[in-house]
């Protein structure tokens, strides 16, 4: 039985956008906790350093719902290989923007790994049961 890809709509809101767009809003409460907690195991240094991964993680998230919405008004294989590449993708560009800054600035390498690690998994994490709540007022593509 073949599977039916249908030509998504260009009128269709764009989600993964949105979903960015959420982890942001999120990532105002989440960012300085996150540089609150490295200030207080490294000081200033380990808050600068770790606000540098807070910020290396939500724009990973804004160019991921970008690069996502345009794939799926592209079409169903597009949103696919987006997905699966544009996922390995970014995680190379995290490491490889981390790497530079560290090696051009002095930072907390600990720091800003472990702040962008927890900066990831929180804003995910927070996501992903906002959506699956079911709540509509979260869900502003409906």
């Amino acid at each position: 039985m073949q599977a039916a890809y249908r030509t998504p709509s260009p009128l269709a809101a764009p989600v993964e956008a949105i979903l960015a767009r959420h982890i942001v809003a999120r990532a105002i409460v989440v960012g300085p906790l996150v540089v609150a907690v490295a200030w207080l195991f490294g000081g200033t240094r380990g808050a600068a350093s770790a606000a540098g991964g807070v910020v290396v993680v939500v724009v990973n998230f804004v160019v991921s719902g970008a690069l996502m919405s345009r794939a799926a008004r592209a079409s169903l294989r597009a949103y696919h290989a987006a997905a699966l590449f544009g996922f390995l993708v970014r995680l190379v560009l995290i490491s490889l923007t981390m790497l530079a800054v560290a090696a051009l600035f002095d930072v907390d390498r600990g720091a800003m790994g472990i702040g962008a690690v927890v900066a990831y998994l929180v804003l995910l994490t927070w996501e992903a049961l906002a959506v699956s709540r079911d709540d509509r007022k979260e869900r502003a593509w409906e």
